[in-house]
C-alpha cells in the first residue's frame, strides 16, 4: 500500500513530541523545511538535549537564531534556534537561589539546590523559553509558522497547571513538596503559563504531532503521552510512524521477520487494545532510509517512496564487528547472567529511558536466573506494566509482582492529609490537596514502595524494572526533605537505606539500558551522569536491537549497521562498564 505524504503545516504553533530515537526531530525539520520552500516564514526551535538540528542543515544553530534562509530555494525567511536545556536550568536555579546566597545556612542551600537539579526544574525552564514564542506578539509577529522540535510533556503541562499561591504556601511551612524548588519560582509567571497552555490546547492555532517507530514500545509510548496530554485538553493531531522497513529491503531471514513484524503492527493499530489512545489520530506511515535524512534535499523529499534509493548492489566496505577483541562488546546475555548468578543474592536495576527495552531484557535476566536454580523476584515501577504475569506460572523459583503508581500514590496522598493536613486550617488543608495533585507526588510514593521490594533483596535476587533517577534518590536522601520528614514521623527511614543498599556495590548491579542510535545514547549519558550524583554507578551497559550482533545478508541492513557500529563504539569508549549488545530480534519469547 502507498505512503500516505507528509502533511503540509497549516497551525501557527507545530509541536513535534516522541522518544528518543523515533526520528521526530528529521520528521520536523523537514515540515519546517517544506513551509519555508513554499514561502512561508518558519521558525524551527528545539529544547531537546541531544539535538541534532545543526548536523542535519549542515550549520551551527545557536540559542540566539541561527537564519538558514539561504539554505532552501524560494524561502522568505527560515529561522532556527537551538535551546540548551541544562544552561536554561542553570539560569532558572540562579533566579531563585541567588536572592538567598549568604542568608541560608550552608545545609539548607546545598538542600534547595539539590531540589532544583532534577528533570522537573530542566522541564519548567525549557518551557519558560517556549513561553515567549507562545505568547510574545514581538516574536510570534515575524513568522507565519512556529515549529518545536520536543513538546513540553503531560507531567511537565499539569505541574504548571498547579493554580495555588505557591510562595504563599510554602512561606507558611504547610508545603515543602518533591517540587519545591521548581514551585518556588512559578508565581511569578502565573498567567503567563496559564496563557501558554491555553494556546497549547487551541486546535486552531496548535497542532501537536507524534512521532513513533513501527514497533510496540515506542508506540506504547505515544500512546501514553497521548493519554496524558488529552487529560491536559490537548488532542494530538497526527501520528508519524517513521522508519518503517521498505519491501525492498526485505531480502533475507531477518529483514523478511522485519518487515511482516512492522506491518503487522501498522495494520493491527486501530484494533489493538494496548494502544486505544493513538488508535483514532490519523496516521501517515514514513519509510526508512539506508542512510540517515541529512540537508536540504533529503528532508524535502522525506516520505517520498524512491525504489532506487540507497539500494545499489554494494554492500558496506567495512563489516561490522560485534565481537572479537577485548574492546569490543560481547553479544548476549551469559556472561552477564554467569556473574549475577555468582554469590549470594542480587539487587539488579534496569535503567534507562522509555522504549528502549528495560522490560525485556529484565525478564531475560529473571527467567534465565530461575532456571539457574536462583530464587528471583521480578518487579516493575512502570505505569505501563508489560511484564508477563505468567512467567511465574511456567518457570520456578521465579514470583512476578508489580507497583501501581496510581494506587501507591492514592495511598500516599492519604497518609500525608491524615498527618502533615491534621494540623493545617481550611485553607493550608486545601492547598495540602492541590500540592498532592503534583505529578512529583507520584515520585515519592512510587518510592516508598519500591523501597520495600529491595528489602526483599537481602534474601532473593531482585530484579526491577525501571528505577528511581538519580534526581530522586538524592531528593529523598536530602536532609531536611518533606518526605523524609514524612517517613521519620511515620517511624521509617525508607529514603537513607535504600540509598545505602542501591549504594552498595557488593549486590547492587545497576544495569543502563540503550539502543544504538545517537540520541537514546545521549539520553543513556545523561541518566548515567545523574546517577552517579547519587553515588551509583553502571555495572553493564546493554545495547539491545543491535544490527552488527546479527549476521544479516541485507545490504540495507548492513548500510544501518555500519551506522549503528559508530554510535556503539562511542558507547563502549565513555562507558567505563561493560558492554553487551543483543541482536535485533522481531519477537521475543520467553
Amino acid at each position: 500500500m502507498p505512503l500516505t505524504s507528509l502533511p503540509e503545516l497549516t497551525a501557527k504553533f507545530t509541536f513535534f513530541t516522541g522518544k528518543g530515537g523515533v526520528g521526530k526531530t528529521t520528521v520536523a525539520c523537514s515540515l519546517a523545511a517544506r513551509a519555508a520552500a513554499r514561502g512561508r516564514r518558519v521558525l524551527l526551535v528545539s529544547t531537546d538535549p541531544a539535538s541534532n538540528i545543526g548536523q542535519v542543515f549542515g550549520r551551527e544553530i545557536g540559542a540566539d537564531g541561527t537564519a538558514l534562509t539561504d539554505l532552501i530555494p524560494g524561502a522568505a525567511r527560515f529561522d532556527a534556534i537551538e535551546i540548551d536545556p541544562e544552561a536554561e536550568a542553570e539560569r532558572y536555579r540562579e533566579s531563585i537561589l541567588g536572592p538567598v546566597r549568604g542568608l541560608l545556612p550552608p545545609e539548607v542551600l546545598a538542600t534547595t539546590e539539590e531540589t532544583l537539579s532534577g528533570s522537573c526544574t530542566v522541564e519548567v525552564a525549557s518551557f519558560n523559553r517556549f513561553v515567549d514564542y507562545l505568547t510574545n506578539e514581538d516574536v510570534t509577529s515575524r513568522y507565519d509558522h512556529i515549529v518545536f522540535d520536543t513538546a513540553p510533556t503531560g507531567h511537565t503541562l499539569r505541574l504548571l497547571s498547579l493554580p495555588g499561591d505557591w510562595s504563599n504556601f510554602i512561606d507558611k511551612g504547610a508545603g515543602d513538596a518533591s517540587c519545591l524548588g521548581p514551585l518556588s519560582g512559578l508565581e511569578k509567571n502565573r498567567q503567563t503559563y496559564h496563557d501558554a497552555v491555553a494556546v497549547l490546547s487551541n486546535p486552531e492555532r496548535t497542532s501537536l504531532v507524534l512521532v513513533a517507530r513501527a514497533q510496540i514500545s515506542t508506540l506504547r509510548e505515544a500512546n501514553r503521552s497521548t493519554g496524558e496530554l488529552l487529560e491536559m485538553g490537548i488532542k494530538p493531531s497526527l501520528l508519524v510512524i517513521n522508519g518503517i522497513l521498505p519491501a525492498r529491503a526485505a531480502t533475507d531471514e531477518l529483514s523478511d521477520s522485519i518487515y511482516a513484524s512492522e506491518q503487522r503492527l501498522i495494520d493491527g493499530l486501530g484494533s489493538n487494545p494496548e494502544l486505544n489512545a493513538i488508535g483514532a489520530v490519523p496516521a501517515v506511515r514514513i519509510e526508512l532510509n539506508v542512510r540517515p535524512v541529512m540537508g536540504v534535499e533529503d528532508l524535502l523529499r522525506l516520505g517520498v517512496v524512491d525504489d532506487d534509493e540507497g539500494m545499489s548492489d554494494e554492500a558496506p566496505t567495512s563489516k561490522p564487528h560485534p565481537s572479537g577483541s577485548a574492546s569490543e562488546p560481547q553479544v548476549g546475555l551469559s556472561s552477564l547472567v554467569d556473574d549475577l548468578a555468582e554469590g549470594g543474592p542480587k539487587l539488579i536495576l534496569c535503567m534507562g529511558k522509555g522504549g528502549v527495552g528495560k522490560t525485556s531484557l529484565a525478564q531475560m535476566l529473571a527467567v534465565e536466573l530461575a532456571r539457574r536454580g536462583k530464587p528471583v523476584h521480578l518487579s516493575t515501577t512502570d505505569p505501563a506494566n508489560h511484564l508477563d504475569e505468567s512467567l511465574q506460572d511456567r518457570i520456578a523459583n521465579l514470583t512476578v509482582s508489580s507497583i501501581d503508581p496510581d494506587a501507591v500514590t492514592e495511598r500516599y496522598r492519604k497518609e500525608v492529609l491524615s498527618t502533615k493536613g491534621a494540623s493545617l486550617d481550611a485553607d493550608g488543608y486545601a492547598q495540602l490537596e492541590e500540592d498532592l495533585r503534583s505529578p512529583c507526588t507520584e515520585e515519592v510514593a512510587v518510592f516508598k514502595a519500591f523501597s520495600e521490594v529491595v528489602d526483599t533483596s537481602r534474601d532473593q535476587w531482585v530484579i526491577l524494572d525501571t528505577a528511581p533517577t538519580g534526581h530522586t534518590l538524592l531528593l529523598l536522601d536530602a536532609a531536611g526533605s518533606y518526605h523524609r520528614e514524612l517517613m521519620r514521623q511515620s517511624g521509617r527511614n525508607d529514603s537513607a537505606t535504600t540509598l545505602q543498599r542501591l549504594q552498595d556495590t557488593a549486590v547492587t548491579r545497576p544495569i543502563l539500558v540503550t539502543l544504538p542510535e545517537t540520541t537514546p545514547m545521549l539520553e543513556a549519558q545523561s541518566l548515567a551522569a545523574d546517577l552517579s550524583r547519587a553515588g551509583i554507578r553502571p555495572w553493564a551497559w546493554v545495547v539491545n536491537q543491535s544490527l552488527p550482533a546479527t549476521e544479516t545478508s541485507s545490504i540495507f541492513l548492513r548500510h544501518r549497521a555500519e551506522d549503528q557500529q559508530a554510535v556503539i563504539d562511542a558507547i563502549v569508549e565513555q562507558a567505563d562498564a561493560r558492554v553487551v549488545q543483543l541482536p535485533v530480534m522481531t519477537d521475543r519469547t520467553l
